[in-house]
Parts: structure tokens; sequence; C-alpha cells
């Protein structure tokens, strides 16, 4: 799997057989732009890598997708609905839960 927009480029550009020169023809560059692209000495724009894969056959596919944190999220927006106040007298009670629950506050 590519790393880099160039390494993309490349492995499309191979798997299609093209060559960087007959690339560079249908894109209106010279093959040494291509060149540059393919070995990382040139970053070009999301929207100038688009159109170089869209000349071999290819489309360019960017996501965005969430990152699963462990975090309830319910929990957050609920808690932070919660004055400031409100939310410190919550963590303190919860802390004096497990300190009971553990043994180690004798009358919280």
């Amino acid at each position: 799997m590519a790393s880099t927009p160039g390494e993309l480029l490349r492995e499309a550009r191979r798997r299609h057989g093209v060559t960087q020169t007959q690339l560079a023809a249908r894109a209106g560059t010279t093959q040494s732009s291509i060149s540059r692209v393919e070995r990382n000495n040139l970053s070009p724009t999301v929207e100038t890598l688009g159109s170089l894969l869209r000349l071999i056959g290819e489309d360019l596919d960017l996501n965005a997708t969430e990152i699963e944190t462990g975090h309830d999220r319910a929990m957050l927006r609920q808690n932070l609905a919660l004055s400031p106040s409100e939310r410190l007298a919550r963590g303190v009670e919860q802390a004096n839960f497990v300190l009971r629950n553990r043994g180690g506050l004798e009358n919280a």
C-alpha cells in the first residue's frame, strides 16, 4: 500500500501500463515533473494528484473516519451539560464510591 502521493501515483501508473512520458503528455507537463512527483521531490496538491490519477483511469478516494477512542460520548455530553460545580461534585461522589468499595475510605 502506498504511503506517499508519489508512491500512489507510481503504483497506479504501473498498474495501467502507462509510462511517465505518456502520463506527462496526457497531463500537458514534462516527464521530469512526473518523475519528481513519484520520487516525492515535488508534492502535488490533492487536486493535481486526483487529476493525474484520472488521466490513467483511477479516482483518488480520500476518507475521514471517526476514531474510536473508547469514550462514552453520551456520558460526555451529559457531563458537559452540568455546571462546573455540579461536575466537581459528581467527580468527588464517584471517587468516594471507588474508595468505599476498595476499603480505602471509612466514612465517606
